[in-house]
């Protein structure tokens, strides 16, 4: 990610044998948000001040198309999601921001010299609208291995329950090499493992490594009464077959978790 306050990481260098334009997007992506934290912020009677501090990003007598008189707003939330390169010099660098309380889109061109050591908006930016809510197809039918299901749920819960509450008894759920760090103490507790799907292993695949989708419930910690506050999230493990046991090798999130 971009640092702020006129301080970007080194551009990575090109891959070998890379077809595409060798555009410097590190230094481009935070002179663009540099740029837009500007750019999307106005306030009435401090048009002065607005236009000088633009001035340091646009070509020398353009700075006056980025007027807005008379006028307030407001970017929150400024953030780079992505850089379209057209060439070695130009790209089009995407920010996401709450606009006036919208969420939204701005596009930014850039024209970069010197791999990235000059560097200037190159064009006016552009307001679009933030990507809509995507329709979540069906998943596909999933065969399920019922049998190693029934071997796993129980060290599995067990395993969250380390992962949350009991650090110290954690490290006899991992394999050998697996970097799980437990969740910090006391910030939630566990209530129960509501679900857990296990594919069957394709047919060339490993039988003692595989992957498990655990939904799980957690109490926030130190909530008590009738009815404490909880959250379920779902989570992937990879888990490996330890002689008649699994260990856990990775847990993160799992991907495609509503309607299964």
């Amino acid at each position: 990610m971009p640092i702020r306050d006129s301080f970007a990481e080194p551009s990575a260098a090109p891959s070998a044998g890379s077809d595409g334009p060798d555009f410097p997007e590190s230094a481009a992506s935070a002179f663009a948000l540099r740029f837009a934290e500007t750019y999307l912020n106005a306030k009435k009677g401090e048009e002065t001040e607005r236009a000088e501090e633009l001035a340091a990003f646009v070509p020398d007598g353009k700075v006056a198309e980025l007027n807005l008189s008379g006028a307030e707003l407001s970017g929150r939330d400024i953030q780079v999601v992505g850089v379209d390169p057209q060439d070695d010099n130009n790209a089009v660098v995407t920010l996401s921001a709450d606009v006036n309380g919208d969420p939204m889109r701005l596009d930014v061109p850039v024209y970069a010299a010197d791999n990235g050591a000059s560097l200037v908006v190159s064009g006016r930016p552009a307001l679009l609208a933030a990507p809509t809510k995507a329709e979540l197809p069906a998943p596909k039918a999933v065969e399920n291995d019922s049998g190693t299901r029934d071997e796993l749920e129980p060290r599995l819960k067990r395993f969250f329950e380390a992962y949350a509450e009991t650090p110290e008894h954690l490290p006899s759920y991992l394999a050998d090499g697996a970097h799980v760090a437990q969740l910090p103490a006391g910030s939630l507790e566990f209530v129960e493992l509501e679900e857990l799907v296990v594919p069957a292993k394709a047919a060339n695949g490993k039988d003692d490594v595989r992957q498990a989708t655990a939904t799980v419930k957690w109490r926030l910690a130190g909530e008590k009464g009738d009815d404490p506050a909880e959250l379920t999230q779902s989570y992937r493990l990879s888990v490996i077959k330890d002689g008649d046991d699994w260990k856990v090798l990775d847990v993160q999130g799992a991907p495609r978790s509503f309607g299964r």
